[in-house]
């Protein structure tokens, strides 16, 4: 891990940049009791004194089918951490026993109360048209978890889909047109 230290007199400067398009996030790891868990590729920089590790789960399900694996990040400090997430990302508050169940990707950290777990989406119709998969991330309070909109290998699944032909209807006046005419669609 890259370490920058100020070797000159005064306050300086360093600036850090998401790998993809999102939201960076600021965690003042004191105020959220020292840990933070985040899947594997939300870590972005910290301060000094916060140490970055890894963090296994312990339950077979939420390894194998969390959508995270087995090995997550695990934050601790009392410093400044800085988390990355996709699309629009969403810090909510969870009240003892409260349950919030989310896509497996969606989850980019969470405070070691929280109690996460995998659930099976429960239904025919809902896995095969909810789009989802077949498993939830159940998350328990107490604690706080933050959900981001748009995990990066669902960003990357659309970039390729959407490289892989061409549409015409894109720039035209005709609009979707094009492709009727062209015996597309």
């Amino acid at each position: 891990m890259t370490a920058f230290t100020n070797a000159g007199q005064g306050k300086k400067k360093v600036s850090f940049a998401a790998p993809y398009t999102g939201k960076i996030i600021p965690m003042d790891l004191q105020e959220l009791g020292g840990t933070i868990i985040a899947q594997k590729d939300a870590f972005l920089c910290a301060a000094k004194g916060v140490s970055v590790g890894i963090f296994f789960q312990r339950k077979l399900g939420t390894g194998i089918f969390g959508g995270e694996g087995f090995i997550m990040e695990k934050i601790d400090g009392d410093g400044m951490a800085f988390m990355h997430a996709g699309g629009y990302v969403i810090e909510k508050i969870l009240v003892p026993g409260e349950v919030l169940k989310v896509d497996t990707g969606c989850v980019v950290a969470y405070t070691p109360t929280i109690d996460f777990d995998i659930e099976f989406v429960r239904g025919v119709k809902n896995w095969l048209f909810g789009g989802e998969g077949l498993f939830f991330a159940r998350l328990q309070g107490p604690g706080r978890v933050w959900i981001q909109s748009l995990p990066i290998s669902r960003l990357a699944g659309r970039i390729v889909e959407y490289g892989t032909y061409h549409r015409k209807e894109e720039g035209s006046i005709l609009g979707g047109l094009g492709n009727l005419f062209d015996g597309r669609e």
